[in-house]
């Protein structure tokens, strides 16, 4: 495979990402409109999100463990396929029962995307490259959120929440032909070509590694940060700062979403050369996004200022971008490339049950303690797992290889 490739992977695996997150986001921003319309509770629509989660979460070890052991390329096109029908089928929905069933299906396909996709760049990609790489990728993501906030906002506004879905879910079945004949695994060996260990024997090895462990926990408390965000911020600045559902959706997403583009193009050129310099580059390239992720996330439960929450939403996400954009590259100094699309998997598996259990929550208390405080809580969260981030030690940038 050439080198040119390698980046047309990205290329082609960066419209897969932003159609992962933005099939997922868009019903967040039609929260006021499922009120309404089906007539649903506060904790019903965080229920909506927290099913997503916590199915996503239970597959995601095992959708990580097939991708190692059969191969990255059909995993991902599965799940594209499997999430763009079901995306189209959320659009049917006629009550709770409905949704929760989506969103559930969602789970289990959109599980089969990430660890799968993050493998198969990083074995196109050395060290070298990797976190550049990995972070034009993540790109991807956050260009899905914005635009699931906005246009799930400005669509709800003038044609009601159903048609996107229909739309959206056309949009993924026509670029899954199109990737069936573009996207290739790489003729070298690292992904889909050694068999792993059997399942249980993986999970072991990988919870044994030193500062795995940690890891995950610093994964989960950053899952609890963004599923609070993505779940109710649009709701937050719809009643806080009485936003119309265009405008509440547009601040929520786009602000976040471009400054974390900026944070992970920036942080993957920045860790790439630091970890030539030191084997701990990555890592202090994640501890510098989540001290100053941090802070900006307190203000923004805090403030009633439109100049701060956008100044807050801004630095939130390029700490954001600075972390995000070498997770996969972190795990590929402590795991060898069979094992690295089921560790990321662990990890997305702990983070989403996190995230779904947050999201939840804060639905339920809401009326009790407030949307700010639950922001300010996830803040002091992720100030402290900065500090079980320095403890992890890394020699290398691929070990055993």
């Amino acid at each position: 495979m050439t080198r040119q490739y390698a980046w047309i992977v990205v290329g082609l695996l960066w419209v897969v990402a932003a159609l992962n997150y933005l099939d997922r986001q868009i019903i967040f921003s039609v929260f006021p409109l499922l009120e309404s319309d089906l007539h649903l509770t506060p904790g019903q629509l965080g229920l909506v999100s927290a099913m997503f989660l916590w199915v996503y979460a239970l597959v995601s070890p095992f959708a990580g463990y097939l991708a190692d052991r059969f191969g990255a390329v059909r995993m991902i096109l599965i799940g594209l396929l499997v999430w763009s029908v079901v995306t189209w089928a959320t659009g049917e929905a006629r009550g709770l029962t409905g949704l929760l069933s989506a969103r559930a299906f969602m789970g289990v396909s959109e599980a089969c995307y990430l660890p799968a996709a993050l493998s198969l760049i990083a074995a196109y990609h050395g060290s070298g490259s990797r976190s550049l790489a990995t972070g034009l990728h993540q790109s991807g993501l956050y260009v899905g959120i914005a635009l699931g906030g906005v246009g799930g906002g400005w669509m709800g506004d003038r044609y009601g929440w159903r048609l996107a879905f229909t739309l959206l879910g056309s949009v993924g079945v026509a670029y899954f032909l199109i990737l069936h004949f573009t996207l290739r695994a790489p003729s070298k060996p690292g992904i889909g070509t050694s068999s792993p260990p059997a399942m249980l024997a993986s999970f072991r090895h990988l919870t044994n590694l030193p500062g795995f462990l940690n890891m995950m926990a610093v994964f989960s408390v950053t899952s609890i940060a963004n599923w609070l965000v993505y779940t109710w911020l649009p709701l937050y600045l719809f009643e806080r700062f009485g936003m119309t559902l265009t405008t509440a959706g547009f601040t929520a997403t786009f602000y976040i979403q471009a400054a974390s583009f900026v944070g992970i193009v920036l942080g993957g050129w920045i860790a790439d050369r630091w970890s030539s310099r030191t084997p701990r580059g990555r890592l202090f390239t994640q501890i510098v996004g989540l001290c100053a992720a941090a802070p900006f996330l307190f203000v923004l439960g805090l403030t009633r200022s439109h100049f701060l929450l956008v100044a807050s939403l801004l630095v939130f996400g390029l700490g954001r971008g600075l972390y995000d954009c070498n997770a996969m590259p972190v795990l590929c100094q402590i795991a060898r490339p069979e094992y690295r699309a089921t560790g990321y998997g662990i990890l997305n598996c702990a983070a989403c049950l996190a995230g779904g259990v947050a999201a939840a929550l804060a639905g339920y208390l809401k009326s009790a303690i407030g949307l700010n405080m639950a922001f300010q809580a996830a803040a002091v969260l992720l100030l402290l797992s900065s500090l079980l981030l320095y403890r992890v030690r890394v020699t290398s940038d691929d070990p055993a290889l």
